[in-house]
């Protein structure tokens, strides 16, 4: 979550030039932490970065749901009783 403070942005690569940290990308997405990045998970670098790109900011889900639900609900009280659909 965003309430914790923010990892570093980069962490040395192989040949220790920096690289970006997926421990950023995920506080970055609001997840919890180590949510890809657990070591208990053993997944590489590139699978976690793969994952998190690949993933879904929690909080802009929650407003496409919210939005589609009001959608929704606005359509199936138009006169004529089916809506717009």
């Amino acid at each position: 979550m965003l309430g914790r403070a923010a990892p570093p942005p980069t962490e040395p690569g192989t040949r220790r030039q920096p690289r970006l940290s997926a421990a950023l990308v995920e506080w970055m997405m609001g997840l919890p932490e180590g949510w890809v990045t657990d070591p208990d998970l053993a997944l590489p670098r590139a699978a976690q970065l793969q994952a998190l790109g690949n993933g879904v900011v929690p909080q802009q889900a929650c407003t496409a749901v919210r939005h589609l639900l009001a959608e929704t609900a606005l359509t199936d009280t138009e006169p004529g009783g089916e809506g717009r659909r």
